[in-house]
This record gives structure tokens, C-alpha cells and sequence, in this order.
């Protein structure tokens, strides 16, 4: 029984790795449509977010599962609540990278802005915050998971910085101003994959000592130790 277990586990592992890799594709294809305004990079993070979808999905299934038919220890209980939790932080990952990628085709002369380097600069952080995060899960490496938490600094003066172009975008009331809005977005949305990166080390940490730190732990959505008893069911 306990080798099943562990075997499922496993494959838990490397669907998580997989839908890891998918984000990391949702992000690339958003830069380069970023930098380029490349419309299959766009039709491409669309077609990659359908995907992440799909693996959401099966991922809740497979963690349901283990939790209703193995009835796992405390230790077990908090890492499977954990990847039930940091998968839908994942998914939002996705959703988000595929806004990035259509805001960014609508780009006309905002890309001959200086605070296009600094929104680059906050898409390659959030993109190693993200395999960071998922990375310190499957290697079970809580340091590798403070250290994502410790990086959202870096993205956070990143944003303050460019939020400050852009408002000298805007007082410029030249032809780039016309993008100051997208470009904020743009912004906006990689530092919400930040936060969400941030969010799922912080449930890999809840996975190590079975404390979350986050408000919404406190809450019926956000503690993984609540899990929706009409899920369950349905898995029955």
C-alpha cells in the first residue's frame, strides 16, 4: 500500500513539473510578444493557458483522490493540501501570462520606452520566481522557497520604477503615452505572477511545518485543511 502511495506521489511530482514547464512556455511566448509584438507568440500563450487549464484540472482530481482513498498522515496531509493549494496559483500564473501576451500585441510605440527595460527586467525575475517556487515543492527545499519570497523585493522596485515612467509617459503626452495604460498593465499582471510565485513557496513552507502565514489561510478558501467536502464527495 505504501509503495502505491509513494507512486503516486511521484507521478504528482512530475505532473507538477510538467505543468511548471508550461508556465515557463506561457511566459516566454508573452516576452517575446512583449518585445516584438509577435502574434503567433500570442495565439501560442493562448493555446499553452488551454493546456495549463486541462492539467489544473487533473491535478485537483489526483489530489482528491490520494486524500480521500489514502488518507494520508499529517506530514502527507499538508504536502498533497499544499500542491491542491499552489496549483491554482499556478493556474492564475497562466491566465496572467496570457493577458501579458495579448496587452502586448496592442503596443504600438511603447516599445521605444525606458520603461520597457524595466518590464523585461520584471518578466525574467517573476520567470525564475516561478521555477524557483515549483522547483522548491518537488525538491522539497524550503530554502530554495524563502528565497522566491525573499526575490519579490526585486520585483516590487522593479514595478515602483516603472510605474514612475510611466507616469512621465503619460505627463509627455506624446505618441507613447497612448500605450502608458497596456504598459501598466503589462506591469501590473508580472507582478502578480510574483505574488502568485510567492504564494506557492509559501505553501511549500506550509508543506514543511504545517503554518501558513498568508490572510487567506485564515479563511475557509485559503486553508488547505478545509478542503471542500462536496469535492470530495463527487470523487466517492
Amino acid at each position: 500500500m505504501r509503495n502505491y502511495y509513494q507512486s503516486q506521489i511521484n507521478k504528482l511530482d512530475t505532473s507538477l513539473i510538467e505543468m511548471g514547464s508550461l508556465l515557463e512556455s506561457a511566459i516566454e511566448n508573452a516576452m517575446i510578444a512583449l518585445k516584438n509584438g509577435d502574434r503567433q507568440a500570442v495565439r501560442d500563450a493562448k493555446a499553452i493557458e488551454r493546456e495549463i487549464d486541462q492539467k489544473e484540472k487533473e491535478l485537483e482530481t489526483m489530489c482528491l483522490k490520494l486524500i480521500l482513498h489514502q488518507q494520508p498522515v499529517a506530514r502527507d496531509f499538508h504536502l498533497i493540501s499544499a500542491a491542491l493549494k499552489l496549483i491554482t496559483d499556478m493556474e492564475r500564473i497562466g491566465d496572467q501570462a496570457d493577458d501579458i501576451a495579448v496587452l502586448s500585441s496592442r503596443l504600438t510605440t511603447g516599445r521605444d520606452s525606458n520603461v520597457m527595460d524595466l518590464i523585461i527586467k520584471m518578466g525574467k525575475e517573476t520567470s525564475k520566481m516561478v521555477t524557483g517556487s515549483i522547483d522548491s515543492y518537488v525538491k522539497r527545499d524550503m530554502n530554495l522557497a524563502v528565497q522566491v519570497t525573499n526575490a519579490d523585493d526585486v520585483v516590487d522596485s522593479l514595478f515602483i520604477r516603472a510605474k514612475e515612467e510611466i507616469v512621465q509617459l503619460i505627463k509627455s503626452d506624446g505618441e507613447i503615452a497612448e500605450d502608458a495604460p497596456d504598459l501598466l498593465m503589462i506591469a501590473k499582471y508580472f507582478e502578480g505572477i510574483g505574488d502568485h510565485a510567492v504564494k506557492i513557496a509559501e505553501w511549500v513552507v506550509f508543506a514543511f511545518t504545517g503554518n501558513h502565514n498568508m490572510e487567506e489561510s485564515d479563511s475557509q478558501s485559503g486553508n488547505p485543511n478545509n478542503i471542500n467536502n462536496e469535492a470530495l464527495e463527487d470523487m466517492m
